[in-house]
């Protein structure tokens, strides 16, 4: 096979055909799975297009700007071809090196849709899926999966809380159904010992932590716990982001499994959730729709009583962010408007005056402010915007 190939490029070259040696060479590259040496290959074959000679020995003069965008378009192709193959056969870390250039993470997620984690490559693909974000749910499934609910919360601390909101509530979500469905069973299971897994009327147990603690109170009498406390503690904390209701129902089941532990066990929080599982209690049920009154005003008692000099402006934040997602944008904006100091920085918790304005669908108060202020930019799009 190598005596034919290389004289199948001796024939072509002798002949004058260039292009059709090329063609051949990357071609048996390909086949032979030799991918690093198809990159370079696929290099001459681009050099060789723009007239240039394929092997480049010596410094070039530099090419003019538009054959250097069409070079480097082909380049990107080039990355993409290999960088694809290199996925597809399972090779995620030289894959990935050759796509991140091409920035096309979907592609990259299709490539590797097929790929089954293995001991050698579940790093590389947690890596690549969930650290480089090319597919975050994936990743922080294969996580829970391989590495456990620990590691897996030391994951979300380190990796995902700097990146777009979209992107914790994927992982968020999967960790508030991991940790609800393990705390669930256990909760069930010490039940089942006590009453011989039905209630004492002979139905069925219950389906949710609530449930299941009502009608078996002494579930968490004398200290006991069904699941690490530091875990549920990080899980209810991580809930914040979501919008789905279901998922939101389910961390609140965790708020108020926690709410009944013993107090050593009921960690405190960061403002203005320092009363970790209460507030956290209020918010998920403010955000769907249950007792959305009570949740504002406990967030709003937050916002007038955390000191500004030690927290700055984070528990008005929380409250701008959970009246917008509670649907209260014009109440949002006049918060903002009365509670965030002109000039101040902000923590990137709430939404900014042009996101609130774009959800209430007006731009008329933001104007209103941004003219107050003498904020020019800002005036200046909210009249663009609308």
């Amino acid at each position: 096979m190598t005596a034919t190939i290389y004289e199948e490029l001796q024939t072509y070259v002798q002949a004058g055909d260039t292009d059709q040696a090329l063609s051949a060479l990357i071609a048996h590259l390909e086949q032979t799975s030799r991918y690093h040496e198809l990159f370079e290959a696929l290099k001459m074959q681009l050099r060789n297009r723009f007239g240039l000679s394929a092997a480049q020995a010596d410094r070039e003069s530099p090419l003019d700007e538009a054959t250097e965008i069409q070079f480097e378009r082909g380049l990107l192709d080039a990355c993409r071809r290999v960088g694809e193959l290199f996925l597809k056969g399972g090779n995620v870390r030289e894959g990935w090196m050759y796509m991140r250039p091409v920035g096309d993470r979907d592609a990259a997620a299709k490539a590797l849709s097929n790929v089954e984690p293995t001991d050698e490559n579940a790093d590389a693909l947690i890596e690549v899926l969930l650290h480089e974000g090319v597919d975050v749910g994936r990743g922080y499934a294969l996580s829970l999966q391989r590495m456990g609910t620990c590691n897996s919360i030391t994951l979300f601390e380190q990796a995902l809380v700097a990146r777009p909101r979209a992107d914790q509530q994927i992982a968020a979500k999967l960790l508030v159904e991991h940790v609800h469905r393990e705390l669930l069973a256990n909760l069930k299971h010490d039940l089942a010992k006590r009453q011989g897994g039905m209630k004492p009327g002979g139905e069925p147990l219950g389906e949710t932590c609530e449930q299941l603690l009502s009608e078996c109170p002494e579930l968490l009498r004398d200290g006991s716990y069904h699941l690490d406390t530091s875990h549920l503690a990080s899980t209810v904390k991580f809930a914040r982001v979501l919008d789905d209701p279901a998922s939101l129902q389910l961390a609140l089941d965790i708020a108020i499994y926690g709410r009944q532990l013993h107090p050593q066990y009921q960690y405190p929080g960061d403002e203005p959730f320092l009363d970790l599982y209460p507030a956290s209690a209020a918010f998920f049920r403010a955000l769907l729709g249950q007792q959305v009154d009570s949740g504002i005003r406990y967030f709003m008692h937050k916002a007038d009583s955390v000191d500004q000099q030690t927290y700055g402006l984070l528990a008005v934040e929380v409250l701008i962010d959970l009246l917008s997602r509670c649907g209260r944008h014009e109440e949002a904006l006049k918060t903002f408007a009365k509670r965030v100091p002109a000039n101040a920085r902000t923590m990137g918790i709430s939404p900014t005056l042009l996101q609130l304005s774009s959800r209430l669908g007006n731009y008329q108060i933001m104007q209103d402010i941004c003219r107050q202020r003498d904020d020019l930019l800002g005036y200046a799009a909210a009249l663009l915007a609308q």
